[in-house]
């Protein structure tokens, strides 16, 4: 895609501090950055979102995630590191390609809001869980 700003830097047409690169996937530090070390690791190929994504690519990015996060944690000394990726408007997605971010934490960052949690009693937990394994 020609407006698509991470096919852009894949392409070498915009620069990017690399961190890691396969066939696969890219990794690079995220421009507007939570912390220092803040990271994203991409598909190559234009993939709008998890859904798009091949096994071969799904397994390829996580791998590659993995990895980052360790150098994240070893490099900046952080207290641990937050993987983040949205799909969807809805869903908090704002660069509609295929990314992670990986975060790295320190103690009392406030970084992220957390959902107010619920307590669904185990019939509504059964019952979502048949609906989900029915659709996979």
């Amino acid at each position: 895609m020609d407006d698509c700003i991470f096919c852009r830097i894949v392409k070498g047409e915009l620069p990017a501090s690399k961190i890691h690169e396969d066939e696969h996937t890219l990794a690079f530090l995220n421009i507007v950055a939570a912390h220092p070390g803040h990271a994203l690791v991409i598909v190559k190929e234009h993939v709008e979102n998890l859904y798009g994504l091949s096994d071969a690519q799904s397994a390829a990015v996580f791998q590659a995630t993995t990895r980052v996060a360790r150098a994240v944690k070893a490099a900046t000394g952080c207290d641990g590191v937050t993987l983040f990726q949205a799909n969807e408007v809805a869903g908090g997605q704002t660069v509609f390609h295929f990314h992670i971010h990986v975060l790295p934490r320190f103690k009392e960052d406030n970084l992220l809001p957390f959902w107010k949690a619920s307590a669904p009693g185990r019939a509504e937990l059964d019952e979502m869980a048949a609906r989900l394994r029915e659709v996979l």
